[in-house]
């Protein structure tokens, strides 16, 4: 492996990542962490800018005459989680957790920063963004391009990483595809309440909702072609509240995930179309609602080889994986994606031997209230972003 030397001692950054796992915060609410990013950046004489899309920072480095320049992304947000976990460094904060890793990619970044900052080995200018809002489908990527992130600062491409349950000391990388756009869809049946003795005196909206959530099991097998990958998941159903009241209206609602702006179009169709079907056979009336949260993450093929080739000088060529098959989970950097060139990539979070005893009794995977990010990936996710940076602003 072949680390940035700056990074052979990065208990200064292991004891940063801790302290943000203790105090997570919500999308568009990291106060705490944003100031906490703006106060090191400025510490390492790094222009700063705050209040981007809210919460978000950029830290602006430039150095020599060269034109080029990259921005290199972190996510700032926790999840609304109660952390099972009961280490020292635990959440303090009941209900909220680190349970994505975020901690541990804005410490990263924030390595990655300061050996820049001190080393001032490359040409060029490096965009720092720490983004908030990544979860919950609050597109906090979106909001920060909307508000002319790359209008006031330029990047000719943008990378980011996220950990992920493969083994440590490796990354995983596509040319294409690599992860899922986030959809989601309800649809509300409205129809005539009434005691659950005398049905036939309503008009029951539970049998429809029921009917309706069967329906959309084989959706995706009747729109889209089988080469294709797609996911439709009803996740939630909600009738009365009462087990002797039929509900004037019940809903049924849950997730689409895809990897093209046509198969979302073909099932959201489908949807509407199915909802609109059974609510007349059931004599009720549909309101079905479809939410875009994010578009599918897909890579740019150049800018994808170029990050491979960054991560292989880090952790050799045995260990990246670059044909990496896309997964069903979704990202917001994909609205990133979508107006600048770049490349989303993951990289080994381990299996969970990494964490400290009283951790939880789950498994160490994103989204789990047992989860801990693997401190011991730091100075590897920090240097492959030093390299990213220095490769990308070098080249004629």
């Amino acid at each position: 492996m072949n680390l940035v030397d700056s990074f052979a001692d990065t208990s200064r950054f292991v004891a940063l990542r801790r302290d943000i796992h203790m105090h997570p915060e919500l999308g568009f609410e990291e106060h705490r962490t944003s100031q906490l990013v703006a106060e090191r950046l400025r510490e390492w004489e790094i222009e700063v800018h705050t209040g981007i899309a809210g919460t978000g920072v950029v830290g602006v480095l430039r150095q020599g005459s060269g034109k080029r320049s990259i921005g290199l992304r972190a996510d700032l947000d926790a999840l609304p989680l109660q952390e099972e976990n009961h280490f020292a460094h635990r959440s303090q904060h009941d209900g909220r957790m680190h349970a994505c890793g975020h901690d541990g990619h804005t410490t990263m970044l924030l390595a990655a920063a300061w050996h820049l900052a001190k080393a001032r080995d490359f040409d060029g200018t490096v965009n720092f963004i720490f983004q908030p809002a990544e979860e919950m489908g609050k597109a906090g990527a979106l909001k920060m391009v909307q508000e002319g992130l790359f209008e006031r600062f330029p990047c000719e491409a943008v990378f980011a990483l996220h950990n992920f349950a493969v083994p440590t000391g490796t990354f995983a990388v596509n040319p294409g595809p690599l992860m899922a756009s986030s959809n989601t869809w309800k649809i509300v049946m409205h129809g005539r309440g009434t005691h659950a003795s005398q049905p036939h005196t309503g008009v029951d909206p539970v049998a429809a909702v029921i009917d309706l959530g069967q329906q959309l099991q084989t959706l995706v097998a009747k729109v889209i072609p089988s080469t294709e990958r797609a996911l439709l998941a009803v996740t939630q159903i909600q009738g009365s509240v009462a087990p002797n009241v039929i509900p004037d209206e019940a809903w049924v609602g849950g997730t689409v995930r895809t990897f093209s702006v046509e198969a979302t179009d073909k099932i959201e169709a489908g949807i509407r179309r199915l909802a609109e079907g059974i609510a007349a056979a059931h004599g009720c009336r549909a309101e079905p609602s479809f939410r875009r949260a994010s578009p599918p993450v897909v890579n740019h093929a150049r800018e994808a080889q170029f990050a491979a080739d960054a991560m292989r000088e880090v952790v050799g060529a045995a260990n990246v994986d670059d044909q990496y098959p896309a997964v069903m989970a979704a990202e917001d950097f994909a609205h990133m994606l979508r107006v600048k060139p770049g490349c989303y990539a993951f990289i080994g979070n381990g299996d969970g031997g990494h964490r400290l005893p009283e951790h939880g009794p789950g498994p160490c995977i994103i989204h789990n209230t047992s989860f801990d990010f693997n401190d011991e990936i730091i100075p590897i996710g920090a240097s492959y972003f030093v390299r990213l940076a220095q490769k990308w602003l070098a080249r004629t």
